[in-house]
């Protein structure tokens, strides 16, 4: 049996969070850019690599992007290590025109000063309004107030918070070929997601020493199956960036392809993706209920893919999960449109564990049960199509009157 055939045992890490792995410092700060959100309200943040670290990233593929996004792509194609990331939150630096690239640019310069670096050692995030010129005199100050601890990672995702409801972190505890990796991370998400890269934001580190090429590698395809797998409303953000810094603060070899700790890392690096994921689609602006999709016995990969995001961001699912109303004839609606190829007098469907649709046959399950099945914090929903081997899982979350206030409100 090879090392990619052998289970990965994943050991979560109680409060873990970005800075549990070796490595990594952060802080975050509060400096008036960001005027909502519950205390402890944080809108500046930094983490940064005691040493250079090896970084892969993803980006949004919107093409109206911020500044930061323009900044990252820069640097990361240049193929140095990394230092650090300054975030905010408040204002997204996006068409923000020139002022806009010199003020990313100072923000990087910044950080870079504080943490005694190039500054194109250190990538940049910003998040929240489109459109607005970045105050910066605010935002120099909230960088250089920012004290940096190995457990400084809970007030870094605090400051990466927009209309989120709570923070998102995590991290895991793998041993592989001799030696014990850890990764963990952190994210933001809640409204403006329905990702085409990566995600809205999500920083992952860890300890592990990781080749350039494998890591980007990983990155796109855990993100493929993870981030690019989430719906809140169909909107994709202008600011979505998905990073993975590597310290090599556990030391041994570096992993690559060939190394026998290569699957193991992949499975942590995953298992710690799958999880913020969730936890974005369950804070969905509004949202009440996490929606988890299933779509399986499809003739390929991509088509298991296109049914399950197609379901799980139909507004018209979302709607009917907030309702409870037992109108599973919607998923087939949904899964129809999706562009896939299936018989529709195969395809079989699920409310939770009562099966609606029997291979093509409405069955006569009570639909009371249904509706009830609609009534939890989590909600399932899984269509086998019948037309190969092929399985894909997306998450979304309902839709409620509160994610229309939100939106409608959100500048004023």
């Amino acid at each position: 049996m090879t090392a990619a055939d052998q289970p990965t045992t994943i050991e979560w890490i109680e409060g873990g969070g970005v800075t549990t792995p070796r490595g990594f410092i952060a802080g975050g700060t509060y400096a008036n850019i960001k005027t909502y959100g519950e205390a402890p309200r944080m809108d500046v943040g930094l983490l940064a690599a005691i040493g250079p670290c090896t970084v892969a990233g993803v980006f949004t593929r919107n093409q109206v992007v911020g500044e930061p996004v323009t900044w990252d792509r820069r640097v990361l194609a240049a193929g140095r290590p990394m230092r650090g990331l300054v975030v905010n939150s408040g204002n997204a630096n996006t068409v923000t025109g020139d002022q806009g690239t010199r003020d990313c640019e100072r923000m990087a310069a910044i950080a870079a000063e504080v943490l005694g670096v190039p500054a194109e050692e250190i990538l940049v995030a910003s998040t929240g309004v489109i459109g607005r010129q970045m105050p910066m005199d605010k935002l120099e100050s909230g960088i250089r107030a920012i004290t940096l601890t190995e457990d400084g990672g809970y007030h870094f995702t605090r400051a990466i918070m927009t209309t989120d409801t709570r923070e998102k972190s995590c991290a895991v505890r793998v041993e592989a070929d001799g030696l014990t990796y850890v990764v963990g991370g952190c994210a933001k998400g809640s409204g403006m997601i329905h990702p085409d890269m990566g995600t809205m934001f999500a920083f992952i580190t860890t300890d592990a020493p990781a080749d350039r090429a494998w890591l980007d590698a990983t990155l796109r395809e855990v993100a493929d199956r993870t981030f690019n797998m989430v719906d809140v409303d169909m909107d994709t953000s202008t600011s979505d960036t998905a990073l993975v810094l590597a310290s090599g603060a556990a030391g041994g070899a570096t992993i690559d392809a060939a190394h026998p700790a290569a699957h193991a890392l992949l499975d942590a690096i995953e298992a710690v993706a799958t999880r913020l994921a969730r936890a974005i689609a369950g804070d969905g602006e509004g949202a009440t209920a996490l929606l988890e999709v299933i779509a399986e016995g499809a003739a390929s990969l991509d088509d298991a893919r296109l049914v399950a995001r197609t379901i799980s961001s139909s507004p018209l699912i979302k709607t009917m999960i907030t309702g409870r109303d037992p109108n599973w004839g919607r998923v087939m609606m949904a899964a129809g449109r999706s562009g896939a190829i299936f018989d529709q007098r195969a395809a079989s469907v699920w409310v939770g564990e009562h099966c609606v649709l029997d291979h093509g046959q409405p069955t006569s399950v009570d639909l009371a049960q249904v509706s009830a099945a609609m009534a939890g914090e989590e909600v399932a929903l899984r269509i086998h199509l019948g037309a190969g081997s092929a399985i894909a899982t997306a998450w979304g979350c309902n839709l409620t009157n509160e994610y229309v206030s939100i939106n409608a409100d959100y500048t004023t």
